[in-house]
């Protein structure tokens, strides 16, 4: 008896859990599947791109970083506060002399070229430089001295006549059209080194002024330019008037333009030119040192000559780059640039330069007001040519073997990628605040116009950098290694 109820038991509770289950399988079949759990507000991903001063890691992504809701009270924290807007910025890159034009167009086969502008220009698998410079005739880094309107010593050409970009059409110009198969929008910037000969005190190109009788004649010099430029399919964002007017006794192409003599010719001649022409070309000043800020400021305070300026451009052979804060707060309403430095064999321990980039040119120009940051030649041959009179000392953003062909990627190349792959035209540069006790560390941020956020954070010191990122509710933690770059996007 005591058996046939234990029995009993048992298959009464087998029956209850079989109908259970039939129930269960019934229900599943009636409500749809809610799938995984939504992710809890505020979370979510950020991407790293990593530089290592040891060079053991080149623009390379690293894992992502978890996006939390909460910090890590426990750590430093890098503050992003995206809700006031700073500059806009316009892009990044390097200038594309006459000496960059040559060894792209010449000494490349077509294959190794469109290969060498893709990584250097493409958004998706390459660095997405978004800024040139040109020079407007000849600069230091050409293959030989000229201008556009070159003629025999005594003769003049107050009409321009002779006005041609032949030279150009060698190798400038078609290089740039391959340029822009791949950033139909990049900004571009003239600046020229010396106006023709004929124009000048000294009927030379090399030093000498202005002379005043042809200031207007210079101006339409530029309004040739921009429009003949644009025949050919190309758009010059703006100008400055003078590449680094204050230095007049090179040996290559170069001239004398002080302050009030910029003002006048802007207030009287080239703002007046352009107004007449209809060109919207930019005119910024100076295009020299960080250790002159009364140049520009001086210039900037005439209202006739401020009227057509849209800022100043700086260059870091001298001076500190907190210039270009002084300028802007004393003018405001104007832009700051970034339009030259170089690297050289007076320099050449990757991990220093990457730090020294980040420091003064890339994280230093932006968080002191700059819309743009651009390194000297684009590219250089392995002796630091070709030159004419210019120094043989410069490093090129990426070295072209004369003879062989081969492209090396040199630590100027790592510098402007970590910011024009990432901080695209027309972004917004954020505040960001470091903790006092997260030493020897720099970083800025931006925010893109598709919303998205990037930070380059530095670490330029010899230990590894630990530290909490915060912007509004989103959170994350890193570690960066030392003497290394990161950028990191979300």
């Amino acid at each position: 008896m005591f058996c046939l109820k234990r029995y009993y038991l048992f298959y009464k509770s087998l029956l209850l859990l079989m109908i259970m289950a039939l129930l269960l399988n019934c229900k599943s079949k009636l409500e749809p599947d809610p799938g995984q759990p939504p992710t809890p507000s505020g979370t979510g991903k950020a991407k790293v791109w990593l530089t290592k001063g040891d060079k053991s890691k080149l623009l390379s992504r690293e894992a992502d970083l978890i996006i939390q809701s909460q910090s890590s009270s426990s750590l430093p924290t890098i503050i992003i506060d995206t809700v006031t807007l700073l500059q806009t910025i316009d892009g990044f890159g390097a200038a594309l002399t006459g000496s960059s034009a040559f060894l792209l167009h010449q000494k490349l086969s077509e294959g190794a070229k469109q290969t060498l502008l893709l990584t250097l220009f493409d958004t998706v698998n390459g660095a997405g430089f978004s800024y040139l410079r040109l020079t407007i005739g000849a600069s230091d880094f050409s293959l030989s001295d000229f201008t556009y309107d070159d003629l025999p010593s005594g003769q003049t050409d107050f009409t321009l006549q002779h006005f041609s970009l032949s030279r150009d059409t060698e190798d400038v110009l078609p290089v740039l059209k391959d340029i822009l198969q791949f950033v139909p929008a990049i900004t571009l910037l003239g600046s020229p080194w010396s106006p023709p000969a004929w124009m000048k005190t000294n009927n030379s190109m090399e030093g000498g002024k202005l002379k005043t009788a042809c200031y207007d004649v210079y101006a339409d010099y530029f309004v040739k330019y921009i429009q003949m430029m644009n025949n050919h399919g190309i758009t010059i964002k703006a100008v400055t008037p003078q590449n680094e007017p204050l230095y007049s006794t090179a040996t290559y192409p170069c001239m004398s333009m002080q302050a009030t003599e910029e003002a006048d010719f802007i207030k009287n001649h080239l703002g007046l030119k352009f107004l007449s022409a209809g060109i919207n070309t930019q005119i910024i000043i100076y295009d020299h040192n960080w250790d002159n800020t009364n140049y520009s400021i001086s210039v900037l305070n005439d209202a006739g000559a401020k009227q057509y300026i849209a800022g100043t451009a700086f260059h870091a052979y001298a001076g500190d780059v907190s210039a270009m804060t002084t300028v802007h707060f004393a003018h405001p309403d104007k832009g700051l640039y970034f339009t030259e430095i170089s690297g050289g064999t007076w320099a050449t321990n990757f991990a220093d330069n990457l730090m020294w980039n980040m420091k003064n040119i890339f994280i230093g120009t932006t968080q002191n007001w700059s819309k743009c940051a651009l390194l000297w030649n684009l590219a250089l041959d392995q002796n630091g040519g070709p030159h004419a009179n210019g120094s043989s000392t410069c490093r090129g953003v990426v070295t072209i073997n004369s003879s062989s062909g081969q492209v090396s990627y040199n630590e100027e190349y790592y510098s402007i990628a970590h910011f024009s792959k990432f901080v695209r035209p027309a972004s917004s540069r954020v505040s960001s605040i470091i903790p006092q006790t997260l030493t020897g560390t720099g970083a800025v941020a931006f925010q893109n116009p598709d919303g998205s956020k990037v930070m380059i954070v530095c670490n330029y010191s010899s230990d590894f950098k630990t530290f909490n990122v915060k912007q509004g509710e989103n959170n994350f933690s890193y570690t960066l290694a030392a003497q290394s770059v990161a950028s990191i996007t979300w």
